[in-house]
Formats: structure tokens, sequence, C-alpha cells
């Protein structure tokens, strides 16, 4: 027999995992249009390279917005407000008819998705809370199945003869109606503030720079999120350019060469909840780690491509649970501040996904392609090594799952 509270869980989970699914379509919508709004604006490579910088700069800052607001408002009122926000802000760079125009309209977007992906990722930590067992890494994976919708909404769009405006713009408004839609699925109230009602005390004789201050974990978990991201931003940027440069493959090769890299993690994700349950966290973000150091070495230094790629779908499936697992630490780390905390590892982890594509192509000024590849086996190594800052998070964890129906 179901009852009503597992009733109420899973629509939780089905809930977040839409706004996961829509936030990986409403990045890759515009990600995908990119080549389009460049040449109709008429700008550079290298000037959309800056006018990204300032997607990523209005993310970062939407993030640690969104992450104190989702503590104190709830995320039954942060995630559909953001959703909605980020599918209105999807039009405005199919409007844009300067770089300024451009401009503007990526620091909003960046601005509004940040938001969404806070929030969505602090309402998973309490769903993951509630189900008593990991189910983090399945959200994520569910973001990648967004990338894969926006672009055979593009190749339909296209088809038809439909312009980037009305596309971004069509795209957005079915954003808009969906994060309303999925908003009743959501948990009631903010989880946070049953806590925070526990903690004041605590906290209340505390002196005031004590408790504006970051915990020593959450700074870990950060960096540790900075490092793990920036080598998947530069997987994302600079794997197919390896294949086709440094081994010769054929361009229609090389450019499977991301696809491997990112259905590897996605299949990683899919199964990391499992492994993390029986595991436990620590070994998924150490055994993970380790895994795709090796991945990413084969790559730098094989002569074959097809040792590329396998290289790459290691590299993709090690680093495929490491980011879910940081997240869910961060928000169990301290339920009343699951949002701030949430904010802090993934903004610094969303500044080392920006930063990895640029820095390895300043190393390239001074290396070979290939061989900057092992700065991220060093980055996957020294991951791997403080992996056991999560064992406490694992020690944290109930024993037996709880018995809700699927």
């Amino acid at each position: 027999m179901v009852t009503g509270m597992d009733h109420s869980l899973r629509s939780a989970r089905v809930a977040t995992s839409v706004y996961f699914v829509l936030c990986g379509t409403l990045m890759g919508t515009w990600v995908v249009h990119i080549p389009a709004i460049e040449e109709r604006v008429g700008i550079s490579h290298a000037t959309l390279g800056g006018l990204l910088v300032l997607l990523g700069l209005g993310a970062f800052i939407g993030m640690q917005v969104a992450g104190g607001l989702a503590d104190r408002l709830g995320a039954r009122v942060m995630v559909p407000a953001s959703g909605v926000l980020c599918g209105a802000a999807l039009v405005l760079p199919g409007l844009s008819r300067s770089p300024w125009m451009l401009a503007g309209a990526l620091v909003v977007f960046g601005f509004c998705n940040g938001c969404l992906d806070v929030s969505m990722n602090a309402h998973a930590v309490h769903v993951e809370k509630a189900y008593q067992r990991p189910v983090m890494s399945a959200f994520h994976a569910t973001f990648s199945v967004g990338g894969v919708l926006a672009s055979l909404v593009a190749a339909g769009a296209t088809s038809a003869g439909l312009s980037t405006a009305v596309t971004l713009g069509a795209s957005g408004a079915a954003g808009i109606v969906i994060a309303l839609i999925a908003a009743r699925g959501l948990l009631p109230g903010a989880p946070a503030l049953d806590a925070t009602a526990t903690t004041t005390k605590d906290t209340a004789h505390a002196p005031a720079d004590k408790r504006r201050s970051i915990p020593r974990k959450i700074r870990i978990l950060a960096v540790l999120a900075l490092m793990t991201m920036l080598c998947e931003g530069a997987a994302n940027d600079w794997s197919a350019l390896h294949l086709k440069d440094v081994l010769g493959a054929p361009a229609d090769i090389a450019a499977f060469g991301y696809g491997t890299f990112a259905a590897a993690m996605t299949a990683g994700r899919l199964l990391a909840d499992r492994v993390s349950a029986r595991f436990g966290a620590m070994a998924v973000l150490r055994y993970g780690s380790a895994t795709a150091a090796v991945g990413i070495t084969i790559v730098a230094l094989t002569p074959w491509i097809a040792g590329a790629f396998v290289g790459l779908a290691l590299f993709g499936l090690g680093l495929s649970g490491c980011v879910p697992q940081l997240f869910s630490a961060a928000g169990h780390a301290d339920p009343a501040a699951a949002g701030a905390n949430v904010s802090r590892v993934a903004g610094l982890g969303y500044l080392g996904m920006l930063a990895g594509p640029a820095l390895i192509g300043w190393l390239t000024h001074l290396t070979a392609l290939n061989h900057t590849f092992l700065l991220l086996t060093v980055l996957c190594a020294t991951t791997a090594v403080a992996a056991g800052v999560l064992r406490t998070h694992d020690a944290d964890r109930p024993r037996e799952p709880a018995r809700i129906s699927h």
C-alpha cells in the first residue's frame, strides 16, 4: 500500500527531476544557438569569449543570491520563481542586435540560470534527506537529458525554418509553463526552517564573525568542486580539438570525443546513487576521481585515436559521481543553511568550469595540447586523496534505506 507520505516524496522527486531537465534544456537551447547569434550580432570569436565570461559572472552572482533566499523562503517559492525567470530571460539573447545588448542579455540569463541551479540543488538535498538514501546523482543525470532535448528542439526548429528569436522565445515560454506546473510537486514549506529553530539556541550567543564564517568543511568541498568541474569544463571544450589536431582524427570522428565523455558521465550518474548507497559517498569521490585521473592520463599520452576514446570514457565515468556527492555533502552539512552552502560549493565549482577551458588554452602556449591534460591528472589525483572529507557525510547517513515505492 502506498502511503500519502510515499506519494508526496515521489511527487517531489519527479518535480525536482523536471526542474533539472528544464535547467539543462534552457541552457542547452542557448548553447546550440550560439553560432547563429554570434553571426547575427556580428562579433568575433574573441568577443564572444569575453561575453561568455559575463554569463558566468551573472550565474555566479545568481548562485550566491539564491542560496540565502532558498533557506529563508523555501524551495517551493525559489525553485519555480527561478524557473520562470530563467525561461523569460532565455528570449533576451535572441532579441539582441548589438554586442552591448547581448552582454546585458547574457548577464541576466546567467543570473537567472544560477538562481535556478542552486535552488533546485538545495531542494534536491531535502528530497534526498527525506528518501534517506542517495538520489542526487540521478538528478544531475536528468540535467544532461535536458541538453539532449535542447539539441533535438534546435534541429526541429531549424528544419522548420524558425528564427533564433522565435525558437528561444517559444522554448522560454514553454519553460515558464513547466516551471509553474511542476511547482505543485515540490516539498511544502521551507525544510530548513525546522532546523533553524533547533540551531538558533546554539548560535545565539556565538560571536557574530563566527556565525558569518564559512565552515572549514564547506571551504574544502568548494575547492574540490572547483577542481573537478575545472576538469569537466576542459573536457567539454578541448576533447574534440585534441582528437583532430593532436591525433589527426577526421572532423566527424573527432566530434564524437565530447559525445563519448558526455555519454559516460550520464551513464555514470545513473549508477552513482546505487554505488554511493552501498559503499558511501567517500568511495564514489575517491575511486571516481582516481578513475578519472587514469582516463585523462591515457588521453594525454596515447598515440591512438581508439585509446583516446577509451580514456575519455573513463574520464567521464570517473567524474560523473563526484560533483553530486560534493553538492549533497554541502547541503547536508547544515540543514538550516543548505541553500547557502550549496551556493558556495556550486559557485566556486562553476568558476572552475569556466576557467578550465581558458587555463588549458593558456598552457598550450607553453606545451603541446595533450600534455596540458596532465594538469587534470594532478587535480583528479588530489581530489582522490582529499576524499576523506566526506567521511562524516557517510557516517551521518542512515544504514537502512527508506521504503519508498517507485
